[in-house]
């Protein structure tokens, strides 16, 4: 390698990393990236006064420092004032539209990491500055350039403050968090701790391996001629900086809470986590004009997200049996309003959850409430305990039918398909569409033939007559009949369907077709290694279906007879096509049901999945292709309409 190959080889590495840190858009693989980026250090060590600047071997923590030392901020970052509803958004346009009223407003995310303040000169990444007190912060330039979503350079060649947040992604922190645990190392409580606590490594490798990514909010000093907003950071979004995940310009407060809406509907989606959304008027000259207050801009405002993390103590466990059998821990916890809606249960997930966290009765914790989902325990505050904390010791039996308890990996499961907590559930999942189809069992009825005593177990509907029926409050013999006769239409469904009914753990429609068509009726006396010779099920699923096998025989098969369902015709492996073997998605209102089309795809041997990723070979999309299709494209899949589809069929 020669100087001119090292200058191209630097211009490529950065390049690809462009793609794959800011743009989540890799163009080579890491096997490429790695050959090339090793050339380089090989021409360096050879040559160390022709290290470019911009080398991504500048890259690499290696450094540990005995300390920070202070250093000034070229202009003061400012905190922001917070409001928290509309009311005091409408407080805070009173106040703004005061000193100007021809203004709009750039609203952005506000990210929940740490401030960092980086500063280019004639091009080049000089200075990275905690936020310190706004004034003067702590130098961590060696820190923050082995962060790969900030330039080393950049085209603009005037003095530049570019301010953002360093955060950790929710995946990222989680496995930060599970090597921590392997460490024996104490926990960190939440991402944003996670990265703050990264940024200020003295050691900067550690800082190195985090994988944080900086995500731009604004600019300091600055000589850009941008006259609005968001045509600043539109310029510095173009130098090599990630853009925000939702941003918008608005006029008024309607447009300003539609996007607010969005973005507290859309929290949970987005890799990073937000703790609210930033209202900026977007006319520079009004921001000028309109200054600051002793503390905060008069120009801006921070529109806080409702709070989801709260301290609140565990009162109880309680154990819930699923449809499956899957044994759940609840935490039942002091009554606590969170994004207003009191939270009383806490998910703990399973008994390894309760042991790595050492979560004991009587504890003070802090949960966490994302979206509409359960709450989970994120920390446990191990300094508030005086001793009275009590110990949950793993159950052994079903707290419902007292049946011997299955460890299945991290799970704990009942087995018994006659246990009173899996009987609605499992007759719910037995009569759905994707199993028998059998119309007229709503939950409401379910529950009503449990409760009376008349059904059981799934067998028991099958015994259902008439008289019992009419027996029942609110069945009426029109009602009745019709139950009887959806019932009676269950029988001599696929075998498929059958399997898929008996809701074994881990086991469902693509699975279940393919155990009906390995093995027929002669799935129950199946072997380990049979069933794991089946494309797509592992030792976890055999593992599964041998146990359900074993406790549930009689059931199984007394159900079979009772239903007759079709034994599989062994299909024949497809002719080749476009389709064979390849992973197809479906999206939007076609010519037929997708139903059918599904059915035509697999008989030509294509894998019909229900969501788009990296792995999908095909997205065949009808009329109204909604966020199927825009995954698609944006993953780079391959996209035919259904005439491009029948074409190639």
């Amino acid at each position: 390698m020669n100087n001119t190959e090292y200058k191209e080889a630097i211009e490529k590495l950065n390049l690809w990393s462009k793609h794959y840190y800011v743009l989540d858009d890799p163009i080579t693989t890491d096997e490429v990236y790695d050959r090339l980026y090793h050339e380089v250090v090989d021409y360096e060590e050879k040559n160390p006064s022709e290290v470019l600047e911009n080398s991504p071997t500048q890259r690499v923590g290696d450094l540990i420092s005995d300390g920070f030392k202070k250093e000034p901020h070229l202009s003061r970052m400012w905190s922001l004032e917070d409001v928290f509803d509309r009311e005091g958004l409408e407080k805070w346009l009173i106040k703004t539209y005061k000193l100007d009223r021809n203004i709009t407003f750039y609203c952005e995310p506000k990210y929940d990491g740490a401030s960092l303040n980086l500063i280019y000169e004639n091009g080049v990444l000089v200075k990275g500055i905690t936020r310190g007190d706004g004034t003067v912060g702590e130098l961590i330039t060696q820190n923050v350039k082995t962060i790969n979503s900030i330039p080393l350079t950049i085209e603009y060649k005037e003095i530049i403050e570019i301010r953002g947040e360093v955060v950790i992604f929710k995946d990222e922190f989680e496995k930060i968090n599970e090597q921590r645990l392997a460490n024996g190392e104490a926990l960190f409580a939440n991402p944003r701790n996670a990265a703050a606590g990264s940024l200020r490594q003295l050691d900067s490798s550690i800082t190195a391996s985090r994988n944080l990514v900086f995500l731009p909010y604004g600019v300091g000093e600055d000589e850009l001629p941008h006259k609005l907003m968001h045509k600043k950071m539109e310029f510095i979004y173009g130098l090599g900086f990630r853009r925000p995940p939702e941003r918008a310009v608005c006029k008024d407060i309607e447009e300003i809470e539609s996007i607010y809406k969005q973005m507290v509907h859309d929290r949970d989606s987005y890799s990073m986590m937000l703790d609210g959304m930033v209202i900026k008027v977007d006319e520079i000259s009004s921001q000028i004009d309109m200054g600051y207050t002793v503390k905060v801009p008069r120009f801006a405002v921070a529109y806080k997200f409702p709070a989801v993390e709260k301290i609140t103590t565990v009162k109880e466990i309680v154990l819930q049996v699923g449809r499956t059998g899957a044994i759940t821990p609840v935490a039942i916890v002091e009554p606590t309003d969170i994004d207003g809606v009191v939270v009383e249960r806490a998910t703990l997930h399973n008994f390894d959850e309760i042991e790595r966290k050492d979560i004991r009765l009587g504890d003070k914790v802090i949960i966490l409430r994302s979206g509409d989902v359960i709450p989970k325990i994120i920390k446990v505050l191990t300094r508030e305990r005086d001793g009275s904390e009590k110990k949950f010791p793993k159950p052994t039996h079903c707290p419902i039918c007292s049946s011997e308890l299955l460890q299945e990996e991290v799970l704990l499961k009942c087995q018994n398909l006659e246990c009173d907590a899996r009987v609605v559930n499992s007759i719910m999942y037995f009569a759905s569409k994707p199993c028998l189809n059998i119309d007229g069992l709503g939950v409401k009825i379910v529950e009503a033939l449990f409760v009376s005593g008349l059904v059981k177990s799934v067998v028991d509907l099958f015994d259902l007559t008439l008289e019992k029926l009419l027996e029942l409050e609110g069945f009426k013999e029109k009602k009745s009949q019709n139950l009887l006769n959806s019932l009676e239409n269950a029988k001599g469904s696929d075998y498929w369907r059958f399997i898929n009914s008996l809701g074994i753990e881990h086991i469902g429609e693509v699975a279940s077709k393919t155990l009906a068509e390995s093995f027929g009726f002669e799935f129950v006396n199946a072997t380990k290694e049979q069933i794991i010779e089946c494309d797509g099920i592992g030792e976890e699923m055999a593992e599964s279906v041998l146990e359900f096998v074993r406790v549930n025989r009689e059931t199984i098969e007394r159900l079979q007879s009772i239903l007759q369902p079709k034994e599989p015709i062994k299909r024949e492996e497809a002719a080749e096509n476009p389709f064979k073997a390849k992973t197809v998605v479906l999206t939007g209102t076609m010519s037929e049901s997708r139903g059918a089309i599904k059915e035509m795809l697999e008989a030509l041997g294509a894998k019909v999945s229900g969501s788009v990723s990296k792995k999908t070979d095909f997205l065949i999309y009808g009329e109204d292709a909604g966020s199927k299709y825009d995954k698609a494209v944006k993953l780079g899949v391959q996209t035919l309409s259904e005439s491009e589809m029948r074409e190639l069929v």
